[in-house]
């Protein structure tokens, strides 16, 4: 008799200015899932923030797909009636309730905390981490002083808020004068290098931060860091691990939206050349800063190595990428764990998560 296979809701696009990444992260993952264990659900969240389920085929990570009424999906908030919500033209609806979400979103409304909190209303398991670290992990400047307040070392930086940059440039300005060129100027909350500028001098200043502001109210200010760029994966809830680090190395002025997803000419290192003290100390720095969020489930962890071999975190990326190239899948195969086992492992981890959140009283006695 053949076993019912496990239900996976596979979430991609969203509302965001990383949404073609999703897609290609999401086909990966979809490709790459067992079908002798699992059935696929794909799940597409439009620009708009509309849900609509798809088939299980690869034309529904196209990028202009077209899309059908009948097929419109929601999650109810209310526990009482958990799963997906399959909706149709006649007013009915169809209700999936045995279902593991696998959240392939990156950036706004889908990496920040916003799909989780929904998620755990709605009191469904899910590939991830949770609200806590969802949102501390974007917020560039609650990140780095999640990390400070641990002990890690973080690079000098300031951050303003859109309104005091209208308010009183100058303010800012003078403030620029203690940072250390070239800075670095970017939305607070967004990842794959999306709004970032490289600012070599004052005049720059201005329109980098246009940019940035237009996809975030607060802006963040790195001073440039003269290191090696080290990336190294994580994997667990209570207990994480640690993949070998991986090198990035930009052939580009650094290594931004272009050179990551549309030139492919970063070089990757994979394991990096590192002298093992490194390795474990970079490991343990990559953990450290797991669990300075509260991370679950998996996370990417971005470090520079400096000449003192000094390790500095840059950030944490709670929904790293998962396509083809990314580094995340590529440090586990590197450390010893395929893609699919990659992928049962982290819909064990959210089962596990899950089923401990179950443990906890709603209800005083």
């Amino acid at each position: 008799m053949e076993l019912e296979k496990t239900k996976i809701a596979l979430l991609f696009g969203g509302r965001s200015a990383e949404h073609e990444v999703s897609l290609r992260s999401a086909r990966s993952v979809f490709e790459a899932l067992d079908r002798n264990k699992y059935q696929v659900i794909p799940i597409l969240i439009t620009m708009e923030g509309n849900w609509y389920i798809r088939p299980e085929e690869l034309s529904s990570f196209d990028s202009r797909p077209e899309l059908d009424e009948k097929d419109r999906l929601m999650v109810p908030a209310d526990p009482a009636r958990r799963g997906l919500l399959h909706l149709n033209r006649s007013g009915g609806h169809d209700l999936m309730p045995e279902v593991i979400v696998f959240p392939v979103l990156h950036g706004t409304f889908g990496e920040d905390g916003t799909v989780q909190g929904l998620l755990e209303l709605a009191n469904l398991p899910y590939v991830g981490c949770g609200v806590l670290a969802s949102s501390v992990g974007m917020d560039k400047v609650l990140m780095k002083a999640a990390f400070r307040d641990i002990g890690l070392a973080v690079g000098p930086f300031f951050w303003f808020l859109r309104s005091e940059w209208k308010r009183n440039p100058a303010k800012i300005m003078e403030r620029l004068r203690s940072s250390r060129f070239p800075v670095f100027v970017k939305p607070a909350n967004l990842g794959s290098s999306v709004g970032i500028s490289r600012v070599t001098e004052p005049s720059g200043f201005k329109p980098a931060v246009d940019i940035a502001a237009s996809y975030d109210r607060k802006i963040v200010v790195e001073d440039g860091i003269n290191g090696r760029e080290l990336e190294v994966s994580v994997l667990g809830n209570d207990e994480p691990i640690a993949s070998l680090p991986g090198e990035v190395i930009s052939h580009a002025e650094f290594y931004d939206y272009k050179e990551k997803y549309l030139q492919n000419t970063a070089e990757l290192k994979i394991p990096a050349e590192l002298p093992q003290d490194v390795i474990e100390a970079a490991r343990e720095v990559a953990i450290t800063a797991f669990r300075a969020v509260d991370g679950s489930g998996l996370a990417r962890v971005d470090l520079f190595l400096t000449e003192e071999n000094k390790i500095i975190v840059n950030e944490i990326n709670t929904m790293p990428g998962f396509t083809s190239i990314s580094m995340y899948p590529k440090l586990w195969e590197a450390t010893g764990l395929s893609y699919p086992k990659l992928l049962d492992r982290l819909l064990e981890l959210a089962l596990e998560r899950h089923q401990d959140k179950q443990k906890i009283r709603t209800a005083k006695d």
